[in-house]
């Protein structure tokens, strides 16, 4: 394009200065018209590039969310269906221990001292499991570090974005100043 420009058109516009024929100016008139045509489309090309190096981060976020989702679902089902199974067993646990307590409430102080015992561990266990059933599956040191890591991804990603209007409006002031040095040479070659 700068070869066409600088070497063909200048060729073209010398001819129609020397000949004064409008047919030779207007050959440097289209010839100027289609660099200028051929500029565009390599713009164009520019710009189609650009949206296409910005999918693949954004194709990447969303296989980033599918996998996370993923993991999280897994995580749910290897930890919450145990969960309930123990609750299960510790239910039916419980009540087989509460249905032996009532029996044994009738038989000697001896008895009555190992039920104590008994009543007590199971206080302890029922602590636990309490305790236990009560904490979170995911602790909130890996949620302030998933967070953060999304924040510094749509940190890139806007920066991304901000190079490239940058680069776009580089490229319009660009062509605008292209634009008005062709047009300044073509009004001196009418005159």
């Amino acid at each position: 394009l700068k070869q066409a420009r600088e070497v063909e058109l200048s060729e073209l516009i010398n001819k129609a200065q020397r000949s004064g024929l409008p047919e030779d100016s207007q050959a440097a008139n289209d010839y100027a018209s289609l660099c200028d045509r051929f500029e565009k489309k390599l713009h164009d090309l520019e710009l189609t590039r650009m949206v296409a190096l910005q999918m693949g981060p954004q194709i990447r976020l969303i296989q980033n969310n599918n996998i996370q989702m993923t993991e999280k679902i897994q995580s749910s089902i290897v930890n919450t269906i145990p969960l309930w199974k123990s609750q299960m067993v510790l239910a039916l646990g419980l009540d087989h221990s509460t249905k032996a307590m009532e029996a044994q409430r009738a038989v000697s102080d001896m008895t009555n001292q190992l039920l104590k015992k008994n009543a007590e561990k199971l206080k302890m266990g029922t602590l636990e499991t309490a305790k236990e059933s009560e904490r979170g599956i995911v602790d909130m040191e890996t949620l302030k570090q998933t967070n953060q890591s999304l924040i510094s991804t749509l940190d890139e990603v806007m920066k991304i974005q901000e190079e490239g209007r940058a680069k776009r409006q580089a490229a319009s002031e660009e062509l605008a100043k292209i634009e008005n040095e062709l047009k300044n040479k073509l009004l001196e070659i009418r005159h």
